[in-house]
């Protein structure tokens, strides 16, 4: 299977690439030379833009048509910031490339403000990655001196800076203008749009925004071409994605796979070991856990944007948490509200005021003092609160309570019947 981010490939073979000359002899920096020897920048874009690379932190929106909406005859600088606040729970992929391959995400954002042309680029890791940022600031040391970040990068008189900003661990900084809003040194609240950060981004300029996975697939493809990596996935979903998945499965961790090559069945039964014995599947969170729940009839669904869209869920970040039978699923919603309406900002009122009836009415539930009209109560909150806020995250909170509501009702009228058993170890472990 080809490998887009190398990390992968090395961390099977045991050789994480946290050195120069590792990152080096496997083929790293040979596609920034080449852009910055021999590409002009709008051939470096027009590859990010026909490779159809699609962004990996979770609203899938094409990474090239992004880029294409900054401005070129703006007065201001550009600015390329990479989200590295991983924070959504399931997700733990930019955390393994952050800390086994830094390199590529460094040469990939180089890559991405010389086809912008922007000079100084900003790394904004996860407060909680302080490991992985010391690994970061080691491989920009390195870079540093080698060339490849600063003044007249590989000796082509182009310059670029790179700076890694750790951030204080809000999960609502994943948010790209709340992010913005902390990097800018402020409390991390999102903002109004539009204006969106291609115009008027950090300290008002045109920006440029991706995550860690999906500014690391740009060196493979700069080097091999946007033809090379549309030959991978579907027409609609090219290239690979990477998949943490955790929960209830013998071999948890991060499996990159092509794109509508394999169904989430193969995901959970091939690559990650399956379920313990005498289990049987019950439910998972295909791209994180703000995204719906799909249940045991979704497990032949092929793994790509389109068809998660079909089977009435969303890729996500790829965050994938796996339930078997052994779980409840209302006890599991109740651990989902409790992360949202700490997570939440404050700032709009249907997510302030919204999460925390949530929380409440589930937590009644579990704990054997709801009543039916519970229920009617909390499938009433979710017209109030859903498209009613400046960011996604009440949605995001909204999705997975909606989604269990319809595909496991029973379990909720049993719950509330006869309270809510508790969960196996296992299961509290994994954060569900």
């Amino acid at each position: 299977m080809p490998v887009v981010n190398s990390v992968y490939r090395h961390r099977e073979a045991g050789s994480p690439l946290v050195t120069l000359a590792e990152y080096e002899a496997a083929g790293g920096y040979r596609a920034l030379r080449k852009a910055l020897l021999e590409m002009p920048a709008d051939d470096v874009m027009y590859q990010f833009h026909r490779s159809g690379l699609r962004g990996r932190g979770g609203a899938g929106f094409p990474m090239g048509r992004k880029a294409s909406f900054l401005p070129k005859d703006s007065p201001l600088p550009s600015y390329v910031v990479c989200n590295g606040d991983e924070s959504e729970p399931g997700t733990f992929k930019d955390r393994e490339i952050l800390e086994f391959n830094p390199f590529q995400l460094l040469e990939g954002i180089v890559l991405a403000a010389y086809a912008v042309d922007c000079h100084q680029t900003y790394i904004y890791v996860r407060g909680e990655y302080e490991h992985q940022a010391r690994v970061l600031d080691s491989a920009l040391r390195q870079a540093r001196a080698a060339g490849y970040v600063g003044d007249d990068i590989a000796g082509s008189g182009y310059a670029c800076n790179v700076t890694v900003y750790r951030g204080a661990g809000a999960y609502i900084c994943g948010e790209e203008t709340a992010l913005l809003e902390s990097l800018e040194g402020k409390r991390g609240q999102p903002r109004l749009k539009p204006p969106f950060p291609a115009v008027a981004g950090l300290y008002g300029s045109p920006t440029l925004i991706n995550n860690v996975e999906t500014l690391a697939a740009l060196p493979p493809i700069v080097d091999k071409g946007a033809d090379w990596y549309l030959s991978m996935g579907t027409e609609k979903s090219p290239g690979t994605k990477a998949f943490s998945i955790s929960g209830h499965v013998m071999r948890p961790g991060n499996y990159e796979i092509v794109l509508g090559d394999t169904t989430l069945r193969e995901l959970v039964y091939d690559l990650a070991g399956g379920l313990r014995e005498g289990r049987e599947f019950k439910a998972v969170w295909i791209g994180g856990s703000s995204t719906p729940v799909m249940g045991a009839d979704k497990l032949d669904t092929p793994l790509d944007y389109e068809a998660i869209a079909e089977a009435g869920s969303a890729l996500g970040s790829g965050g994938c948490i796996v339930m078997d039978d052994s779980g409840c699923i209302v006890r599991a919603s109740l651990r989902l509200a409790h992360f949202y309406r700490h997570e939440s900002c404050g700032k709009c009122s249907p997510c302030r005021e919204g999460t925390n009836w949530m929380e409440k009415i589930l937590q009644r539930m579990v704990d054997g003092d709801a009543r039916m009209e519970d229920l009617e109560m909390l499938e009433s909150l979710f017209g109030r609160i859903s498209g009613r806020t400046l960011c996604p995250l009440a949605d995001g909170a909204i999705a997975p309570i909606k989604s269990a509501i319809n595909l496991f009702r029973d379990d909720f009228v049993r719950v509330i019947e006869n309270g809510s058993p508790r969960p196996e170890p296992m299961l509290e472990a994994v954060g569900v």
